[in-house]
């Protein structure tokens, strides 16, 4: 490899310093139509092999833009497919680092079947071994399906473009007026995008990653040493039910919490903490959002949205996927009611909903605020098969808000009558002392005590084991 080429400077920037060792270094395309000649194609546009970090085996390809475009075809594919071959042997991630033209026009058909040997590849894979990619240039058409393949997709902030039709050939749009393929889009309208950085840090980033999550998914979960007091206090954690992704900082090892799909459907935040070294899979509702400075950012009302509860439903299959055990904290008043929402609620939390009771890893419902309605359900509940139901004695769980209750059960009342019912509908549906009394809560806590009451449940769950019904799979 050239450590000249583009290609090989992003592999460098990865990697662990000299640990990359290339194969098929000498392949080159094959067609020669249209006078193309084989040994135009230097490595036919595909710098592949294998290399560490941190010291973990992990295999990579990067496209060469400076040979063809970094266009596909039929061996570019194929170096492509032999290095999943070999991951799947051994049970070692692999990342994508992609800049590419797209299909190879003067190749046709076997370029389009190149295309589809690579989704088939990634097919195989998904679940089994980590997939990882990161668009530095373009990504467009057919190779879009590649990220969105991907366990996790990163992307360049500022000349990356992610597309599979140009914004230029949408209907009423153009570039200037809504640039579909840019980042932003990419990651906060459409969701296809988990983390966007500069290129420099998104090295940083994709190695954080490989560390948090295991190689495969016959790992047991991914555990690192802990220097953090496992019996620590989360004294401020009372103030951040709006915005969790701070509660969540507070409650992992060293406060740090990585999140993924930050500026998408900010309803609910996903992302993963440490817990004694022992890598948790984070699902929590969120109505606020602040910047490292206290501003605030970002509001709404704690409801449940329907791309909320898609994105929520993604994050949970891949934790299942890979053994890594799930964190909810739940404060969330019902779904979000309007036109928008109401076409696609019904399918997005039936998903949410599966998502939580097929999962077989160790989960933990932490209740930090209210749980009221079939949302509050969907998120985690017992009655989904949560392991551990957890709530601060401030929480509270029901129907809905008492003096909405009230209201409809005595219609026609006095005010003074519905005052003291919906008093009379707090303290024996809403109160957290109810639902403990019926099992639907398995310890009331104070909200300092947090982190160490989480800790205890998941090393308690750590050897969790539980099937499912024989099938192929689900169909929600």
């Amino acid at each position: 490899m050239s450590n000249s080429s583009l290609a090989g400077k992003r592999i460098a920037g990865l990697l662990d310093e000299n640990s990359f060792v290339e194969i098929g270094a000498q392949v080159s395309a094959r067609s020669t139509d249209f006078n193309m000649e084989p040994k135009e194609a230097v490595a036919d546009g595909v710098v592949t092999g294998y290399g560490t970090i941190d010291g973990k085996l992990v295999y990579v390809y990067s496209q060469d833009p400076d040979v063809l475009g970094g266009s596909i075809g039929e061996m570019h594919a194929k170096k492509i497919v032999s290095l999943y071959d070999l991951a799947l042997k051994v049970g070692a991630p692999v990342i994508g680092l992609l800049d590419s033209a797209g299909l190879r026009l003067n190749e046709s058909t076997d370029a389009l079947a190149a295309f589809g040997s690579i989704y088939k590849a990634m097919t195989m894979a998904s679940g089994v071994i980590l997939q990882i990619s990161a668009v530095f240039g373009k990504c467009g058409g057919g190779l879009s399906m590649i990220a969105g393949l991907s366990d996790i997709t990163f992307m360049e902030d500022k000349a990356a473009k992610l597309f599979v039709n140009s914004p230029n050939a949408l209907s009423g749009n153009y570039e200037e007026k809504c640039d579909t393929a840019a980042a932003a889009f990419q990651s906060d309208e459409a969701g296809n995008v988990d983390v966007v950085a500069s290129e420099a840090e998104i090295y940083g980033e994709i190695r954080s990653f490989v560390s948090l999550l295991p190689s495969n998914n016959d790992e047991l979960g991914a555990i690192s040493d802990c220097t953090d007091d496992l019996n620590r206090t989360t004294d401020d954690i009372a103030g951040c039910t709006t915005d969790t992704a701070i509660a969540l900082s507070m409650i992992g090892d060293d406060n740090s919490y990585y999140e993924v799909r930050p500026g998408y459907a900010k309803e609910i935040t996903t992302g993963f903490i440490r817990l004694n070294g022992q890598t948790i899979g984070c699902v929590a509702n969120r109505s606020e959002s602040y910047d490292d400075e206290g501003n605030k950012t970002w509001e709404s009302e704690p409801h449940l949205t329907a791309k909320a509860a898609v994105k929520a439903a993604d994050f949970v299959n891949l934790c299942d996927s890979f053994d890594i055990p799930v964190l909810t904290l739940t404060n969330v008043n019902g779904f979000e009611a309007d036109m928008c929402n109401e076409k696609s609620m019904v399918r997005a939390a039936s998903k949410l909903s599966f998502a939580f009771a097929d999962a077989t890893v160790p989960k933990v419902n932490v209740i930090i605020g209210k749980a009221f309605g079939s949302a509050g359900i969907i998120m985690n509940s017992k009655a989904l098969g949560c392991d551990m139901t957890i709530a601060w004695d401030s929480a509270k769980i029901g129907m809905m808000e008492s003096d909405l209750a009230a209201k409809v059960i005595y219609d026609g009342k006095s005010e003074e009558e519905i005052k003291n019912g919906a008093k009379q509908f707090d303290k024996l549906q809403n109160s957290i002392e109810s639902a403990a009394r019926r099992g639907y809560v398995d310890q009331v806590i104070a909200a300092p005590q947090t982190r160490k009451y989480v800790i205890s449940a998941f090393e308690m769950l750590y050897t969790k084991r539980e099937d499912r019904p024989a099938r192929k799979h689900g169909t929600v």
